[in-house]
């Protein structure tokens, strides 16, 4: 799962863009950008991923995005199958954060917004939004100039005020991601993404790394404050609640699919990271 850079510059001259997105599926691309950006899910289901959170998205939901926190919408596996009638429908606004001007978030009137983009470094989800608020992002759409400057931020308010939200990424991810200029890092998340879900141990990543195991095991805690062992649980149990939450799997075959060997350290790494067992955790969530 490569890491992809991005360039969506605005070909209109525009301060920010708005676009609807409607295919049989969306794109499997792991990227990131310079600009924030706010996604609205029309249609479609699947998994998340921003940042080391990997969650079940669904229909309905309204998330932003940081500059340059990797993320990905993966469809279920239904969205794939030959002679599928189903398809996924998004709404994504794209957006500097100086879209404004230069300083204009420092005004004592836009403390609210500066820090709702501070929280996007992580990833904001939205919990209980109106669904009028999805109706205004797409009304955007249809507004130029003036009046379509004055919708977004009207939208970007009412949401910085919404008292309701989850921060999806660690900030151990964001701060180290932050940093890499460092290609070790990006070859270290590449590789953890792509294979997670499969036996592998530090000495694995070291390699891809070009470490020895002792130098990139201290390397890696001083970068995350954890071990890779911890982080690995944590992505491993994320992409576990997601498929839990789908309901379509029993406990002991998620065991497996989320990359842990055996049914007892899986009972217990998921109760450390999530506060209860996943029978508990299928129990709150059904």
């Amino acid at each position: 799962m490569k890491l992809h850079l991005i360039d969506r510059a605005s070909a209109q001259h525009s301060s920010f863009t708005v676009s609807r997105h409607h295919y049989a599926h969306f794109l499997k691309i792991w990227h990131h950008h310079p600009e924030l950006e706010l996604v609205a899910i029309k249609k479609s289901t699947g998994t998340r991923f921003i940042g080391d959170s990997i969650e079940k998205f669904e229909e309905g939901e309204v998330v932003l995005i940081g500059k340059h926190l990797p993320h990905m919408w993966l469809n279920d596996d239904s969205y794939f199958e030959d002679g599928s009638q189903k398809v996924a429908e998004a709404l994504a606004v794209h957006f500097t954060q100086d879209f404004l001007g230069q300083g204009w978030l420092s005004k004592p009137e836009m403390q609210s917004i500066s820090k709702l983009f501070d929280l996007a470094e992580q990833g904001v989800k939205f919990i209980g939004l109106p669904p009028r608020t999805i109706d205004e992002i797409e009304g955007l759409l249809d507004l130029n100039g003036f009046d379509k400057a004055l919708g977004f931020l009207k939208i970007l308010n009412r949401l910085s005020r919404h008292p309701s939200y989850r921060l999806l990424s660690s900030s151990g991810f964001v701060n180290s991601f932050r940093k890499s200029d460092n290609e070790n890092l990006d070859r270290i998340y590449e590789y953890i993404f792509k294979n997670f879900n499969t036996p592998i141990h530090s000495k694995d990543v070291a390699e891809v790394a070009h470490m020895n195991a002792s130098a990139f095991s201290r390397f890696f805690k001083r970068v995350h404050r954890k071990t890779f062992t911890r982080y690995l649980n944590e992505i491993r149990v994320g992409y576990a609640c997601k498929l839990l939450m789908e309901n379509k799997n029993s406990v002991s075959s998620v065991c497996y699919e989320s990359g842990f060997n055996n049914i007892s350290n899986f009972n217990r790494q998921f109760k450390s990271i999530v506060g209860m067992s996943p029978s508990d955790y299928v129990r709150l969530h059904t």
